[in-house]
């Protein structure tokens, strides 16, 4: 599974930014406290019954609050056949470290 820094993330949506999908897998909570603008929601409980609904072709970035439920998600993915599917190591929280230090961490 291909792992991705806050900062390569930022660099790619500089470039990338209407070829790929940010799927935050936190809780609807933790949505509420911060996010990454443009990312869509879909909490890891939800994944199975929506896989349908992401393209298996897509740049898919996987987001949680540390890295390890994206990392889940990230590899179930890719065990149901999406090919482009990357991990936000560190999740949020070294987002909001590196890239937007405004950002509410919890």
């Amino acid at each position: 599974m291909q792992q991705i820094s806050a900062e390569e993330l930022f660099n790619l949506l500089r470039t990338k930014r209407n070829e790929t999908l940010l799927l935050d897998v936190r809780d609807a909570w933790e949505r509420e406290l911060c996010n990454i603008e443009g990312s869509i929601h879909m909490s890891v409980m939800e994944i199975a019954n929506h896989l349908n609904e992401l393209d298996p072709e897509a740049e898919i970035v996987v987001i949680c609050h540390h890295g390890m439920r994206s990392m889940q998600v990230a590899g179930y993915l890719e065990t149901n056949g999406f090919n482009k599917v990357s991990n936000l190591a560190g999740g949020i929280d070294a987002w909001a470290l590196s890239v937007e230090p405004e950002m509410t961490r919890y």
